[in-house]
């Protein structure tokens, strides 16, 4: 069972969602009181302008910017938070300076230029209506993307910034998608929830006990026969190789990019959800998406043109896939 109760005006999640929740701690359903969200166990989680934040105090969070989301839930007081109005046919300012930090170095001619949201293609069946979860949404293009190809899509973050400026797009663009304030290694889900599972440039950043963590908390929402698409960061790809050497292959610190052996990828995602396979998504970044060819410069569109060759020539020649930088995981849960 999900929360009880009747959501209020002005919670900012779609009506089934709501029926989906559970206490991240105990996974019991719970009930909303007085604008917080309360499992049997006494469980508080507040919700902030619409918001629900379901960050546990008692962790270490994964980002700052979760660290950040769990003060304002504590202290109740939003008044610090910057207030964006939703302008039809302008480029949320959130988007305008966070793109930058969309793969690497290769978007940051981008921030302050937008004119157009880069929405990408996802490499998956329609949706048909089936329950869609991002983990680590940020301002939720994956989400729309979704949304756009039939799924119905909930979003999680840690970042309070990322999901208020997540739902003023979705608004600006008509989009119906529901965004949540979570840590992806304590989903506020009940089990056997979704059909699939979706992350993109997220796990690859947590300590990697962090992030099998939060395999299989994926495995735990996931339905029986629901599948996990996870993009994660090759160690063998020529990029990847780049940055470990230039930093001297030191222990990663903070958000910086771990890297995963494909052997060790697949273990972990077998181990932890079911049956798995590895392709690749892209070579020479963490990825620039052929869809976003258009607000590439000259100098990327070779870059990327290539990169999408090549993957599409690792489906007959299966050594690429072991070099591609950016390789995608799918795993099934069976049972």
């Amino acid at each position: 069972m999900g929360a009880e109760g009747s959501p209020p005006t002005g919670l900012q999640i779609e009506p089934h969602v709501f029926d989906l929740l559970a206490c991240p701690r105990d996974y019991e359903a719970m009930r909303l009181e007085n604008n917080q969200f309360i499992c049997p166990r006494e469980h508080h989680y507040p919700v902030i302008e619409g918001v629900p934040i379901f960050l546990l105090s008692e962790v270490e969070q994964t980002h700052i910017e979760g660290a950040r989301a769990l003060l304002v839930a504590q202290s109740g007081d939003a008044s610090g938070l910057a207030r964006f109005e939703i302008i039809p046919g302008k480029i949320d300012p959130f988007v305008q300076n966070a793109i930058g930090a969309t793969n690497g170095g290769l978007y940051q001619h981008l921030v302050g230029n937008l004119t157009a949201y880069p929405i990408p293609q996802l490499r998956l069946p329609q949706g048909d209506g089936k329950l869609f979860l991002e983990v680590g949404c940020n301002w939720g293009r994956w989400c729309i993307a979704a949304a756009r190809s039939g799924y119905r899509p909930i979003g999680i973050d840690p970042s309070l910034k990322s999901i208020r400026a997540a739902n003023r797009v979705a608004s600006q663009l008509g989009i119906h998608a529901s965004y949540l304030v979570a840590d992806s290694r304590h989903l506020p889900f009940r089990q056997n929830a979704f059909d699939q599972v979706f992350s993109y440039s997220v796990l690859q950043h947590l300590h990697k006990e962090h992030a099998r963590e939060s395999l299989f908390e994926m495995r735990r929402v996931l339905r029986q026969h629901g599948s996990a698409l996870v993009q994660m960061a090759n160690t063998y790809g020529l990029r990847c190789l780049y940055h470990q050497v230039r930093r001297g292959f030191r222990a990663t610190k903070d958000f910086e990019v771990r890297y995963w052996r494909p052997q060790e990828l697949k273990e972990a995602f077998t181990s932890a959800i079911g049956p798995t396979q590895l392709t690749a998504d892209g070579y020479f970044s963490l990825n620039v998406q052929l869809s976003d060819l258009g607000f590439m410069p000259g100098r990327y569109r070779a870059l990327v043109r290539t990169s999408e060759a090549l993957r599409r020539m690792s489906d007959r020649v299966p050594l690429l896939k072991k070099l591609a930088d950016s390789v995608y995981l799918s795993a099934e849960r069976m049972d």
